[in-house]
């Protein structure tokens, strides 16, 4: 039995190296947090990198929107990150993803997907902190 489930958690690790394989990017996870200074008492709002240079992907798909405009039609774009299943990033961090070449701040949109191999978090660009 102890073989079996040997053999099964081998092939778990070489299918999350595989998908790991892929990961081109790192991403840097930024929260916005109240911090209470000792000296005077008073909160103020702090970023603190939480995870930095860990590896992702970032996928991109583009969607056309149901409805027509006179000029055009409206044309979307989806956004998922792929990150290990290891990690918890928290609703409204900035995710700052570099991949080739080009770095841009997201957050996220959703509840993540997460498998044993890796999670898929859909993301928006980043605007503000709320």
């Amino acid at each position: 039995m102890a073989k079996t489930q040997d053999a099964y958690r081998e092939t778990w690790n070489a299918a999350r190296r595989a998908v790991e394989s892929t990961y081109e990017g790192v991403a840097t996870v930024t929260v916005h947090k109240k911090e209470t200074d000792g000296r005077t008492g008073l909160a103020n709002w702090i970023d603190a990198v939480v995870l930095d240079d860990q590896p992702c992907r970032v996928s991109f798909s583009s969607i056309s929107a149901v409805t027509q405009t006179e000029s055009a039609a409206a044309v979307g774009q989806t956004v998922k990150l792929f990150i290990s299943p290891d990690i918890c990033i928290k609703p409204g961090s900035k995710i700052t993803v570099t991949q080739s070449g080009v770095t841009t701040d997201y957050t996220y949109s959703g509840v993540p997907a997460v498998y044993a191999t890796h999670q898929e978090i859909m993301l928006d660009l980043f605007k503000e902190w709320s």
